[in-house]
Formats: C-alpha cells, structure tokens, sequence
C-alpha cells in the first residue's frame, strides 16, 4: 500500500483544484475538437468527395477508411473498459477498484467518439433518421450495420445506468463538499435516493456486470462488430471465423492501454500515488501482456492459413497485408510492448510508471494502425475484381487525420469536465483502501 491512508479530499481533489497544467490541457483538447469540427463542416458543405472516400471500383480508391477504422478502434477502447469495470466487480478484482470507474467513463467516452463517427461517415447527418430509424423495423432483419448502431446504443444505455447507480452513492455522502453550482446535476443523480437502496443497487450493479461481460463476447466486440466484416466471403482479408476473436483481443489491449494512460495522468495529476499504486499499474501490464500474446497469435493464425497453400483470392489478400509496412509497424509496436512486459516481470528493477505509459500509447498506435489498414486491405483484395488486377490506392484526407486528433480531444474534453463535477475513483474504493490500512 502507499506511504497514507487514503482519504475523501484525495478523491475531491480535482473538482476542487485548478492548475495551469490543466487548462493547457482543456485549450490543447479544445483546439483539437474544433479543428476536426472545421474540417466536418467544409465536408458536409463539399460533400464526402473531399475526403476521397465512396469512390470504389474505377476510380481505384476505397468507401471506408479512416473513420470506419477508427470507429472499430474507439468501440474497441469502449468494450473492454466496462469489461474490466464488470470483471472488478464479479470477480473480486479489489486490486483494481481505484481505476474502475475510469474504466466505466472510458466506455461512455468511447462510445460517443464511435457514434459520432458513424453520424460523420454517414455524409448527411439525416440519414441517420431517414435511413436508419425510419425503416429500422426493416433493416434490423438484414443489416449488419442497423445491428451495430443497435447494440452500441443498448451497450450505451447499460454502461450509464451501470456509472449512474454507482454515483448515487458517493454523490449522497459526498454532497455537502462538492460545489453548489453543479447542484442541478446532483439531485438529478439522487433524485429517490434512500440509504435502503444500497444493498438492492449493489446486487443491479453486480447484474448489469454479468450482463456486460456476457454480451461483450456474443454480440459487442466479439460479435456483432466484426459480423460487419467476417460474413461477407467476397473479401478474403476479412471472412472467416477468427475475426470475433481477434476483436475482442484487440478490444481488450487497447482498453487497458487507455486506463493506463487515464491512471498515469489523474495520479501524476493529483499526487495519487496512494491511491493508483505501482501494483494497480503492474497489475494492468501484466494483463495487457497476457491480451498482446493472444493479439499476435491470432494475427498468427491468420497468416499462417492466408499463406500456406491457400486459396488464390486469400494468398493474395495475405501477402498483401504481410508484405504492408503499417502492418509491419503495428505487430512491430506489440511485440516489443510484450517483450517490455515479460523483461519487467522477469526483473521487476527495468518496471516505472511512464515506461507504462508509454507501452499502453505503443498498443494504442498499434491497434489504430491494425484497424484502419483491416478496413482499408479488405477492399483492396476482392474475390472478384471487376475493375482489374491492380489494387487501387488510398491515403487518407487532412479531414479524416483531424478525425483522429479531434476525437481524443473530444474524450480528452469529457474526462476533464466530468473530474470536475464528480469523483472519477468510487468512494468505496477509498473505503476498501482505508480498511487495508488499518489492518
């Protein structure tokens, strides 16, 4: 354990406490956010032709890219951010409740940054209800894209009902030394709120948790999302049976990676080093060791039967993709993070928090860049090429680039806000902390 005890104020401290550093922070956040705002509305003033995208097939470039790649990569962060908040929960993880709740705000972040990205990619904003709610009882039968936006909306609902019942608690006992201004939005947190109710939100909050980690291999990111790519045999670089999977390591990897780089920041932001110890961030290295192995032995199995004797149309797609420097870069990226994470478990003296940082932004960069060239390789190799042999060409458009920026600027924005209205680590945390001490 740390040098003190945890205490109420620890957690207090960054709705009380407003450095420079933290306004930078907001202004560089901000700047980002409305750059990628500018160059959204000279797209929907042009149309999607400024991004080079929707031009397929003769004009040799590709309909998705960046902001489906991208898109895979932010609902990827948000899955497996609520599953480690589940697995504390369900599984006794106590270790780990300091950085729970980052993960369940991580999930809300990512979420919005994903659909946001649909709503951009869609052209017209109207589409979303022209096309998609108003003929939802038709395409909710056939389309794999109608079963995205569903249960990521369902997943949303899940998640803020999940961080909502769990708020009601500390906001009650904490309420007397959090600021008057927000006061709307905490009696609209507790609004109800008797102390008979905890026990009974303890056992909805532990059900939610069973729900969220069945689902999340079923139908999130182990299902529905790569059903968007794996049921469709004309594109060999994305059918078969491993895509599920893969997702859901990659998910995983990149979720983590997030509450390492959310930890880092909020301990070395509010000297939280009693509370976010060094065991909660070897403890998360260790683990995003254990999903980086499953990343590249699946990434494995899919070489090795892309390459082996395969089909013409999947050889190709195969040595395309083997033979790509960003993919080369991005199993680069990991590899090296999991030869970090077993030097340090090996000898623990090479463990310190930034080189933990730094591995968790290795296996972000690495996960995007794995994303955006799945999406971008798929239409390169079709089965059945219509328009000739030779692939067609795609670097992505400064819009596109700002969409990156502009969404970790938008996440950025939200967990800087959201410090300043309620506490991002569970008072029930703090209370475990405090009875490890006095024992």
């Amino acid at each position: 354990m740390g040098t003190k005890t945890p205490t109420e104020a620890d957690i207090l401290r960054p709705i009380k406490n407003t450095s420079t550093t933290y306004l930078a922070l907001v202004a560089i956040a901000g700047l980002a956010f409305v750059l990628f705002l500018i160059g959204w509305s000279y797209q929907l003033a042009e149309g999607m032709i400024v991004t080079g995208l929707s031009d397929w097939g003769s004009g040799g470039g590709v309909t998705w890219g960046v902001y489906i790649g991208a898109f895979i990569w932010w609902v990827g962060i948000a899955h497996g951010g609520i599953i480690l908040s589940a697995a504390v929960r369900l599984l006794g993880m106590d270790r780990y409740m300091p950085v729970a709740r980052l993960a369940e705000m991580l999930t809300i972040a990512g979420l919005s940054a994903a659909g946001f990205y649909i709503v951009v990619h869609l052209g017209r904003p109207d589409r979303m209800v022209t096309s998609v709610v108003g003929h939802y009882h038709i395409t909710v039968h056939a389309s794999p894209l109608v079963w995205d936006v569903t249960v990521i909306t369902a997943y949303f609902v899940l998640t803020a009902t999940y961080l909502g019942l769990t708020l009601r608690y500390d906001v009650t006992r904490l309420r007397d030394q959090l600021p008057d201004r927000f006061e709307p939005i905490y009696k609209g947190l507790t609004i109800g709120y008797t102390e008979r109710e905890d026990a009974i939100v303890q056992r909805m909050v532990w059900w939610l948790a069973l729900a969220i980690i069945i689902m999340a291999p079923l139908l999130l990111h182990g299902g529905v999302i790569p059903w968007l790519f794996a049921v469709l045999p004309t594109y060999p670089t994305w059918y078969g049976g491993v895509q599920g999977p893969q997702f859901l390591t990659i998910a995983l990897t990149s979720a983590i990676s997030g509450v390492i780089l959310l930890s880092f920041a909020f301990r070395r932001g509010y000297d939280w080093d009693h509370i976010i110890t060094d065991d909660v961030f070897r403890g998360l290295l260790l683990w995003l060791g254990f999903f980086c192995l499953l990343f590249l032995w699946l990434q494995l199995q899919q070489n090795v039967t892309g390459l082996f004797k395969p089909p013409v149309d999947v050889g190709h797609a195969a040595e395309g993709r083997l033979g790509h420097p960003v993919y080369l870069t991005a199993m680069s990226l990991v590899f090296l993070v999991l030869s970090y994470i077993f030097a340090q478990a090996i000898r623990p003296a090479l463990f310190t928090k930034k080189r933990a940082a730094v591995a968790a932004l290795m296996v972000l960069t690495a996960t995007l860049l794995e994303k955006i060239l799945f999406v971008v390789e798929g239409f390169f190799h079709p089965t059945f090429d219509i328009y000739g042999a030779t692939p067609g060409t795609y670097f992505p458009s400064w819009i596109e680039i700002a969409s990156i920026t502009g969404t970790v600027g938008m996440v950025s924005l939200f967990f800087l806000t959201v410090a300043k209205v309620v506490p991002v680590v569970e008072l029930h945390a703090i209370e475990h902390l405090q009875g490890d001490d006095h024992e």
